[in-house]
């Protein structure tokens, strides 16, 4: 992952979203939140969201904000046409939602890998924010080209706009000896 001579480096907080050019690498860190990164590989344009919950409840608000998968949606559809650009051409990526509590159990909570999830269902936000990922991109046209969700551990994410790589690190776990110890990859 080398860095562009001119390249501006944004690191996004949880609720933060990005659209931009070719100059630009974004940067996250994510627990059970999500980034949804789209990029377009003829135009290099494209962006990044890091949002916390599936939709805000109660009122309804004046502007969009990024905490909210169905409004950070919003706010990259809005990009999407201000580009005159259409949502097929571009290659989305779904990176985040780990269980940052593996140890409490919920009834009816599922491995997203290995069932169909909706966001009726789900008992714990990582779930919630899996399902509504997969239901939003579909609804609105995406085609996801790759997605590292789920797991019980943190990632940190970097978005590369000028050739749409995506760089995923976690931490993995390794019992040694009787020792538990955590590498970075």
């Amino acid at each position: 992952m080398s860095q562009s001579e001119h390249a501006i480096e944004i690191f996004l907080q949880p609720g933060d979203f990005y659209f931009g050019d070719v100059n630009t690498r974004l940067r996250t860190l994510l627990g059970s939140c999500v980034s949804i990164t789209m990029w377009h590989p003829t135009r290099l344009i494209g962006g990044m969201c890091h949002y916390l919950l599936p939709s805000r409840e109660g009122a309804s608000a004046t502007s969009l904000d990024g905490r909210y998968a169905k409004e950070a949606m919003q706010m990259f559809m809005k990009e999407i046409r201000a580009a005159k650009t259409h949502p097929s051409e571009y290659s989305v990526k779904l990176f985040g939602a780990g269980n940052m509590f593996p140890g409490i159990k919920k009834k009816n909570s599922c491995d997203p890998d290995k069932c169909e999830i909706s966001i009726n269902t789900c008992m714990n936000i990582s779930c919630k924010n899996i399902a509504i990922a997969r239901t939003l991109t579909a609804s609105n046209g995406l085609v996801v080209a790759a997605e590292d969700l789920g797991g019980n551990s943190h990632r940190q994410i970097a978005f590369d706009i000028r050739n749409g790589h995506v760089w995923v690190r976690k931490p993995v776990v390794i019992q040694a000896s009787g020792m538990i110890e955590s590498i970075i990859e």
